[in-house]
């Protein structure tokens, strides 16, 4: 996959997720979670090892910009994918780089740290009040299509293993 494959899907998956939660709220939220933000967290993870930080945040920052660009309604979704995102990204990243291994194992790892920061985060400053249900459902959801979008990753888009 190419890096500029990889930007245009990390952005249209980034923007389509935000939208979908401002326009149906947090019931949509575990299903966007499984196929969007799993790719989000696997997507991070290839691009971290070709990005730098400032490059990886700008474009964290653009996702946000253009959700409220195309449905400015949607601002707190926006700012609160932004926040998320942004925050699940430090503790992915850190995580990511601590672990040892293989590309696959480091992903996941790092995976289950982003998304467990993202789904705290998230639905409680997207709508203002924390909601265990919502939390647990995105978590797991997150973990299980980060796990299914990283071993899709390994076996298509990772040349070779990345080690610590």
């Amino acid at each position: 996959m190419s890096l500029i494959v990889a930007l245009i899907i990390y952005t249209i998956a980034m923007t389509l997720a935000n939208l979908l939660v401002a326009e149906f709220g947090p019931v949509v939220t575990p299903m966007v979670a499984f196929v969007l933000v799993g790719l989000d967290l696997v997507l991070r993870d290839w691009l971290q090892v070709r990005l730098k930080v400032w490059q990886m945040g700008g474009l964290i920052a653009c996702t946000g910009v253009l959700t409220y660009a195309l449905n400015p309604s949607a601002d707190q979704i926006a700012m609160a994918s932004s926040a998320a995102f942004t925050g699940a990204a430090i503790f992915d990243w850190a995580a990511f780089s601590i672990l040892k291994g293989t590309w696959l194992f480091r992903s996941i790892g790092s995976n289950v740290v982003g998304a467990a920061v993202d789904s705290l985060l998230f639905p409680t400053i997207a709508f203002g009040v924390f909601m265990p249900h919502i939390v647990v459902a995105q978590f797991v959801s997150k973990v299980a299509g980060g796990a299914m979008w990283a071993w899709i990753f390994s076996k298509f888009a990772v040349q070779k293993p990345v080690k610590a």
